[in-house]
């Protein structure tokens, strides 16, 4: 068994380096598959390791032997002006297929999947290339900003919590592509660096990263580097995105044959071509579609925006309510300190001039004592 996923991998990675940068975007690694993946799991992004690292989101991908394993999300040294584009599973033909991810000068469409750390289901908000350098947006990345100086913060705005890993199908994503990111498609693409191979390829030798075992909390969910599984750089997942359901299939039933998948294919293509004449209409229904849930977004965004400002000023004035009346309370303390000391200083000069009397009545006593013992002396001579 380890031979025969020894060589698929060596076969793979072959490939994987003959591509040309042009010929990527052509070729399709297509996997078929008869039951969707499990949930992404809750995790922690490690921080980043230095200037020029990008984070590449983790995923689950597939082996015909055990079925699907984690990919840890890690942070690979990307390409000068590259930013990635994950790869997703999405329901094509009667199966879910994996669309692999690439390099490329823009995001593509990656099914919707909220990946989370920036890659919210469209596009990519974890920071940006100006020049040939990559600044960091500190809002939704792990940043050091003593190691890492190019950073600024724009706040992301998420409109879904959802953990499905999948686009189409019973209860997947049901996100499409806009006009932007099918133009994005056609771009020039790279395929996964080298190191992105040999991470992928060490999760499937780790049996701890099978969902079979992990049941969607994987041990190692995200590494500060790829093929980095120990360290204090190695975050394991918090939780499973969702209850984890067992397969009902093993997976050598549920891998779909390349011959079965290309027929599917072709199905899908005569229904597109059938379709294809009243494909103009719909991509304008489409379109607007698009531009009204766009706007609808835009004004969540300033409602939420506006809700935002007025929960600041209100809490901005509670803050300035309870420094009055903090400073209110302090004045107050103030006053009962000077009233207490200056009763006391009354009760000490009180208890002085108490002395002093008590003192002088002595003194007027031990006197007259005095005078008397004279008088007494005084007649006694005279006899």
């Amino acid at each position: 068994m380890n031979a025969n996923r020894a060589i698929r991998w060596l076969v793979f990675a072959v490939l994987m380096l003959c591509l040309s940068a042009a010929s990527f975007g052509e070729v399709f690694f297509g996997i078929s598959v008869r039951f969707g993946p499990p949930a992404l799991p809750v995790y922690a992004q490690p921080i980043c390791p230095g200037l020029g690292y990008l984070w590449v989101p983790g995923y689950w991908a597939w082996d015909d032997l055990d079925g699907y394993y984690w990919v840890p999300g890690t942070w690979v040294f990307a390409p000068v002006g590259m930013l990635w584009t994950p790869g997703y599973w999405g329901w094509g033909g009667g199966f879910y297929v994996w669309h692999p991810g690439y390099w490329g000068p823009h995001v593509g469409f990656y099914g919707g999947v909220n990946y989370g750390f920036g890659y919210t289901g469209v596009g990519f908000w974890g920071g940006e290339w100006r020049g040939g350098r990559f600044f960091y947006n500190r809002s939704v990345t792990n940043i050091n900003v003593v190691n890492v100086a190019n950073v600024y913060e724009r706040k992301v705005v998420v409109n879904t919590s959802s953990r499905v890993s999948f686009n189409g199908g019973s209860g997947g994503i049901s996100a499409r592509p806009t006009p932007e990111e099918d133009r994005y498609a056609r771009d020039s693409h790279t395929a996964p660096l080298s190191s992105q191979v040999e991470h992928e390829r060490a999760a499937s030798q780790n049996r701890q990263m099978f969902a079979s075992q992990n049941h969607g909390r994987p041990g190692i969910a995200a590494t500060g580097r790829p093929g980095e599984f120990s360290g204090r750089n190695v975050v394991a997942a918090k939780a499973a995105g969702e209850r984890y359901r067992a397969p009902k299939m093993t997976p050598q039933q549920a891998r779909v044959s390349p011959s079965e998948a290309r027929g599917a294919e072709q199905r899908s293509e005569n229904n597109r071509e059938v379709a294809r004449p009243n494909e103009g209409s719909r991509e304008a229904s489409r379109n607007a579609r698009q531009q009204a849930g766009q706007d609808k977004a835009e004004q969540r965004r300033e409602q939420q925006q506006a809700r935002r400002e007025q929960q600041q000023a209100k809490q901005e004035q509670k803050r300035q309510q309870e420094s009055a009346r903090a400073e209110q309370r302090r004045q107050q303390q103030e006053q009962r300190q000077q009233r207490a000391q200056k009763q006391q200083e009354q009760r000490r000069q009180q208890q002085a001039q108490k002395a002093e009397r008590k003192r002088q009545q002595q003194e007027q006593k031990r006197q007259s004592q005095e005078q008397r013992r004279s008088g007494h002396e005084g007649h006694d001579s005279g006899r």
